[in-house]
């Protein structure tokens, strides 16, 4: 379906929760956000409804994020009800990977297609000072799993600010050659992602790949509240209408900006980057 500039928008991407068991210092704040009460997330038979009737509108790609998506109590299962969505061509997932291990395999066999996985350092006190507490091992041990289940992997690398109190007071080069090496190595993709603000004015970043440029964007956001948002970087939001979702996602595209302006009031985290 096109928007009023004549962009295709085919790509949906769901925050299944709002809640993360990291604390990464450039998306989510030390004390943690005011979290959803569990009965305003949607449910996955409301989440599977919306999907429906955007590929009716032309819609092939789904993402799952979060929050951390594999925190969501029995995500394998919205994963197999997705997949049994005809029109679907592609469904992906987002996660910091330290769930990742034991999860794999399953999310392979119930049609998950891709895996994108947050990595910003092979350096293990780095990593666990950048996410406040987690631990490489275990996002390793994620990857290599995801690996030898036979999904698609990207590694998703933020490319730190060099101003940023977590390298200038730690004393901390990043590794980002180390991280691409490590990528290449088990025939992941990687792609770098820029340190923004949803805050600040909406910036395209050049030889950074993500975000992308607003010119290319096709995509549309399902927080986990059941609100539809057409721009990142931007404070308009729709709430999906159970009883006409086409309109609401329709409405949404229709309202979709040009050029992404800021957002304020909700972290990167909460709409699922």
């Amino acid at each position: 379906m096109l928007d009023s500039f004549g962009r295709s928008i085919d790509y949906l991407r769901i925050s299944v929760t709002d809640r993360c068991n990291l604390r990464c210092f450039y998306c989510m704040p030390e004390e943690g956000i005011e979290l959803l009460k569990h009965e305003a997330i949607l449910s996955y038979e409301a989440i599977t409804q919306v999907a429906q009737k955007a590929v009716k509108l032309g819609f092939t790609k789904i993402r799952l994020t979060g929050g951390e998506p594999l925190i969501r109590k029995n995500i394998v299962d919205l994963v197999a009800m997705l997949s049994n969505i005809s029109g679907i061509k592609t469904i992906a997932m987002t996660t910091n990977g330290t769930l990742l291990s034991d999860l794999a395999q399953e999310l392979k066999n119930a049609g998950l297609t891709s895996i994108n996985v947050s990595l910003d350092t092979m350096n293990s006190t780095l990593y666990n000072i950048i996410t406040r507490g987690g631990s490489l091992d275990a996002v390793l041990k994620g990857i290599y799993a995801a690996k030898n289940a036979g999904l698609a992997i990207k590694i998703n690398t933020v490319v730190l600010d060099t101003a940023s109190p977590i390298l200038a007071e730690q004393k901390f080069k990043q590794d980002i050659e180390a991280v691409r090496s490590f990528a290449d190595s088990i025939g992941a993709h990687f792609q770098r992602i820029a340190q923004y603000n949803l805050a600040h004015i909406k910036q395209d970043y050049g030889e950074i790949e993500r975000p992308p440029a607003c010119a290319s964007c096709n995509r549309l956001r399902l927080l986990a509240n059941g609100v539809l948002r057409p721009c990142l970087h931007s404070n308009i939001e729709i709430p999906i209408d159970f009883t006409n979702i086409e309109a609401s996602i329709k409405s949404a595209i229709a309202l979709k900006p040009a050029h992404g302006l800021s957002c304020t009031g909700l972290t990167v985290g909460q709409i699922g980057g």
